[in-house]
């Protein structure tokens, strides 16, 4: 019967995957029907407080975006990279990790890359290059986001841990920047430079590659408003940081019943949710953000995708894992035991499936707490969540690649022998080997 329901769980996330958007959530839950209605597994149930607080700052960001503020960010990530273009292999990766870790989104990407692509391209650096650490830098910077979709997922999870958001992030953030960092040096001087590579010359002498322009600027009349809304969406994160690194901040209420008063603190998910609507509906009054724009911006579409899809994936997995949980836990809890380092591994193929660090989080971290593992140690693995790179048909990696008119962005001959392996590998096994180090830093 396990390995029956472990088919049916595999088989969902595949199919779920290949069609791509909310399919992974929909197709989770025909597999929810056969578990609970066939074969008569308890429902479990999905993370309530992990779907509550990633939809509150999805609202907050696309209410930033609807007011110009992710237009104003690229703009000034923009303008530095132009300034600097003989640094563009470490300054592009930097400047995506910052804006990715503050917006809590990897959308901002998609209009980096064509910046990054003309600067090196007009500094006669190799493009690939930037590009593909780039890339890799983005999905680090989402996980060290204190509001991304992975981080609040994070958050939940560890709850009950007495891990909180500031010992999340003063692991993560540094580990992840260095990481970053020790990445961009894997691909400082790889492959042969831009004017010597045989793919760019031929594409320079068919014509092929074109002259690409700069991001407009935003309007006079709307750059105010981009800018109070950014620094407000900025305020709002530094606050829920705050919270989250001093609880005692966070207020008190008494609690009903009998006997003496007694008082409780609100949690860290409640707080998060609270703060980042209240930033959405202060941009709405104060800055004019539209809301009928808010909901069709491209950060709410992305953002209720996230939504269906870790309620789907979530709920299935709580599914099998609590109608097998003896099984699970006596089978494998010796062998994790050992050697810990199995389950980073886990984490990295099924990010690579499922094509989301959140979905991963919410699926395999709370496993991790029922096999013993110790928070502090599922934190510093929390970067190896970062496997979507490895097969060329994640967004960004394809985005980066159609970005690259000099063709030196690839996918090879054998699919794996893409562009972003080697920084991605060396990004990924940096960050967790430097977390680990980090989580005893800090004392977790």
């Amino acid at each position: 019967m396990v390995f029956l329901e472990l088919a049916i769980l595999l088989a969902c996330i595949v199919m779920g995957a290949r069609l791509g958007g909310i399919a992974l959530g929909t197709l989770a839950g025909l597999g929810l029907v056969v578990f609970v209605f066939v074969l008569g597994a308890p429902p479990g149930g999905p993370p309530a407080a992990v779907l509550g607080m990633i939809i509150a700052v999805i609202t907050a960001l696309a209410a930033m975006q609807a007011v110009g503020g992710l237009d104003y960010l690229v703009q000034l990530a923009q303008r530095l990279l132009r300034s600097r273009p003989q640094s563009v292999t470490f300054l592009a990766p930097i400047v995506t990790y910052a804006l990715v870790a503050a917006s809590g989104t990897q959308h901002v990407i998609y209009a980096l890359l064509p910046v990054i692509a003309e600067v090196s391209r007009g500094a006669n650096i190799r493009p690939e290059r930037p590009l593909s650490i780039s890339v890799i830098a983005a999905q680090h910077g989402l996980i060290a986001s204190p509001i991304s979709a992975a981080t609040v997922a994070m958050v939940g999870v560890l709850a009950g841990a007495h891990v909180g958001l500031g010992q999340i992030v003063a692991v993560i953030l540094p580990s992840t920047f260095l990481a970053v960092l020790v990445g961009a040096l894997s691909v400082a001087w790889k492959g042969p430079a831009l004017s010597e590579d045989p793919v760019y010359r031929e594409r320079l002498a068919s014509g092929a590659v074109q002259a690409m322009d700069a991001l407009p600027e935003l309007e006079a009349e709307k750059l105010g408003a981009a800018r109070g809304a950014t620094l407000l969406f900025f305020a709002g994160i530094a606050f829920v940081v705050l919270i989250g690194i001093f609880p005692e901040l966070r207020p008190t209420y008494p609690l009903a019943g009998e006997g003496p008063l007694q008082y409780d603190r609100v949690d860290m998910a409640a707080a998060i949710m609270i703060v980042m609507l209240a930033i959405a509906g202060l941009m709405m009054l104060v800055f004019r953000a539209s809301p009928e724009e808010t909901v069709k911006g491209t950060i709410m579409r992305s953002g209720v995708v996230a939504f269906i899809s870790i309620l789907g994936i979530a709920w299935l997995g709580s599914s099998f894992f609590e109608h097998n949980r003896e099984v699970i836990v006596g089978g494998i809890s010796g062998v994790i035991e050992d050697r810990p380092w199995i389950f980073a591994f886990g984490l990295f193929a099924l990010s690579m499936v499922l094509f989301s660090q959140a979905a991963t989080v919410v699926t395999l971290m709370p496993v991790g707490l029922a096999l013993g593992l110790s928070p502090a140690l599922l934190v510093a693995l929390y970067p190896a969540v970062n496997g979507p790179f490895f097969l060329p048909t994640y967004g960004t990696v394809l985005a980066a690649v159609s970005m690259d008119q000099t063709g030196t962005t690839r996918i090879g001959r054998y699919v794996l022998n893409h562009s972003f392996m080697i920084p991605g590998l060396v990004t990924a096994f940096s960050a967790v080997g430097l977390a680990l180090l980090m989580s005893s830093v800090v004392g977790l």
